[in-house]
């Protein structure tokens, strides 16, 4: 009977163990495509365009 016991706490361990790291997978890959989505820029947008990189010719 012990064998058993400690045979379904270490199966409820694995299996917790399992969620914890498929809910990490998962933020991480929410987080990518986040990133993704918004350019990369974080949530406070783009800070400078392509037409404010270079200085304007005479």
């Amino acid at each position: 009977m012990y064998d058993y016991e400690i045979y379904k706490t270490r199966q409820a361990d694995l299996l917790r163990r399992a969620d914890q790291e498929r809910l990490a997978r998962q933020v991480r890959r929410d987080a990518r495509r986040a990133a993704r989505h918004s350019g990369g820029n974080g949530t406070e947008g783009q800070v400078s365009s392509v037409r404010n990189r270079f200085a304007r010719a005479a």
